[in-house]
């Protein structure tokens, strides 16, 4: 812990109470958490008593619900508009940077990065941006230590069995553009997109895709809080990975 840490902990139980973050403080000093699902392995930090269920009803949880209904309702809109920019904007998407890896046949549009929505995603996805912006920026359900863009899987490509960092977010998936041949394996469980509808879920579970069509697969990701965690327990998550990025150069 760090000065910065202690004194943004400290803030937080006198506002909420002493118990407040009392899961954060027992991930930290177990050393990243406790007891974890086999699959969890290879994630950095389990926070305690957050259930371990790899896949989740994107339509199960209220605080979720909303921005899935309202994300699947535009759905036609969000895909025409993609279609558009990845024929005339190519420039806006970029190789997909993974804290693990970069991939020229995995390319991603931003809509929200480092803490903060992308202005010029606006023009180039305005339906999509502005769902977000309401339903997820607005309402504080995305997570701001992470981000939300359009991930699009060239013919061929494959993205490795890995773990992400954390299960204290969760992972949304809007179906935009289906080609047969896609899949998705999360804790040994492979499913497909259904195009128009959400998949949800947590990503510190290990997790592979690939897609086996003839065409670019895209969906549009969301990096959410996992709704089993508490307003304090977010407030207290984003200062202390804010803090371990800045000590290791990150930030």
């Amino acid at each position: 812990m760090t000065p910065e840490m202690d004194n943004a902990f400290d803030a937080i139980r006198a506002e909420y109470g002493t118990d407040s973050i009392a899961r954060v403080e027992e991930m930290l000093a177990l050393g990243g958490g406790g007891d974890r699902h086999p699959s969890q392995k290879g994630a950095k930090w389990i926070l305690p008593g957050i259930s371990p269920v790899p896949w989740h009803d994107p339509h199960g949880h209220s605080e979720i619900a909303p921005f899935v209904k309202e994300l699947e309702a535009n759905h036609p809109a969000i895909k025409d508009e993609l279609a558009v920019a990845w024929a005339d904007r190519r420039e806006a998407f970029s190789d997909y940077e993974h804290y693990l890896t970069r991939q020229q046949n995995w390319q991603a549009l931003y809509l929200y990065r480092g803490g903060r929505l992308v202005p010029d995603s606006a023009a180039a996805v305005p339906t999509a941006h502005r769902v977000l912006r309401e339903f997820a920026v607005e309402t504080g359900k995305i997570c701001p230590l992470l981000e939300c863009h359009f991930s699009t899987l060239l013919p061929g490509a494959a993205i490795a069995p890995h773990c992400d960092l954390w299960n204290f977010s969760i992972n949304l998936h809007l179906a935009v553009d289906i080609p047969d041949g896609c899949s998705i394996t999360v804790a040994g469980e492979t499913r497909s997109w259904d195009e128009g509808h959400c998949l949800l879920f947590d990503y510190s579970f290990e997790h592979k895709a690939r897609n086996d069509g003839v065409r670019p697969r895209t969906c549009l990701l969301v990096d959410l809080w996992h709704p089993e965690t508490t307003q304090p327990e977010r407030r207290a998550l984003v200062a202390l990975i804010t803090e371990v990025r800045r000590l290791m150069g990150e930030a």
